[in-house]
C-alpha cells in the first residue's frame, strides 16, 4: 500500500513537472518599455519576430547583444560579434541603423554569459548617457525566464519585461518526445535554479 501511494505520488510530480516545466521556463511579460534588446545568438525566424515587434511597437531604439568572436572562429572573418551579426541581419530585413544600438560583450566569458550580456547593455547604456525606465527583452524559448532574471538583476531600478520567442527544432508542447526539447528544457531548469539559488554576482 505504502510503495502503491509513494509510486502514484511521484508519477503526480512528473506530471505536473512534464506539463509545466517549459511553460515556466518561457515566460512571455512584456511591459512594452523604451528599449527592445535581444540576444543577438537567435536564428534568423526569431529576428524576423523581433523586426516585427520592434516596428509594431513604441519602442525608440533596439539593442543587439552578444559575444565576440574569438580569432579563428568562421564568422570571425565577417563579423566581430554576435550582436553585430543580429544587427546586420535585422538592417536587411528593414529595421534603420540609427535605431540600432550595438552592446557586445568584449571578452568572451567562460561562464554567466546570459549576466555579462546585461551588463554589456548597462555598460553601452551608460556610455550614451541613456537612463531607460522600462525595457523589453528578447529571447528564445526556455532560456529566457534566465534571461528575464539577469536583467532585472543588472536593472534594478528598471521596470524589465520578457518576451520569448518559440524554438522550430521541436514542439513545445510535447518538448519531452523530443531528444533537443529534453536537452533544452532540462539544461535550462538547471542553469535557472543555479542562477537563482546559488549565483550572488557582485555588480
Amino acid at each position: 500500500m505504502g510503495w502503491g501511494l509513494l509510486s502514484m505520488l511521484i508519477g503526480i510530480i512528473l506530471f505536473f513537472l512534464i506539463r509545466f516545466a517549459y511553460p515556466f521556463l518561457a515566460p512571455t511579460q512584456p511591459v512594452d518599455g523604451e528599449i527592445l534588446v535581444v540576444e543577438g545568438w537567435l536564428p534568423i525566424y526569431a529576428l524576423e519576430k523581433v523586426k516585427n515587434r520592434f516596428q509594431d511597437g513604441q519602442y525608440k531604439l533596439l539593442i543587439t547583444t552578444g559575444g565576440n568572436f574569438t580569432i579563428g572562429h568562421p564568422l570571425s572573418k565577417y563579423y566581430k560579434s554576435w550582436a553585430n551579426i543580429a544587427a546586420s541581419t535585422l538592417n536587411v530585413q528593414g529595421v534603420p541603423l540609427e535605431k540600432i544600438m550595438l552592446a557586445p560583450t568584449t571578452i568572451p566569458p567562460k561562464k554567466d554569459r546570459t549576466f555579462q550580456t546585461a551588463l554589456a547593455v548597462k555598460k553601452r547604456l551608460n556610455e550614451k548617457g541613456l537612463n531607460p525606465t522600462s525595457i523589453d527583452v528578447v529571447s528564445l524559448g526556455a532560456h529566457s525566464r534566465r534571461t528575464w532574471l539577469m536583467f532585472k538583476k543588472v536593472f534594478p531600478s528598471v521596470d524589465v519585461g520578457v518576451v520569448t520567442l518559440e524554438p522550430k527544432d521541436y514542439d513545445v508542447t510535447r518538448w519531452w518526445i523530443s531528444s533537443a526539447g529534453v536537452r533544452d528544457v532540462i539544461s535550462e531548469a538547471v542553469a535557472y535554479f543555479y542562477a537563482r539559488l546559488i549565483f550572488s554576482p557582485s555588480i
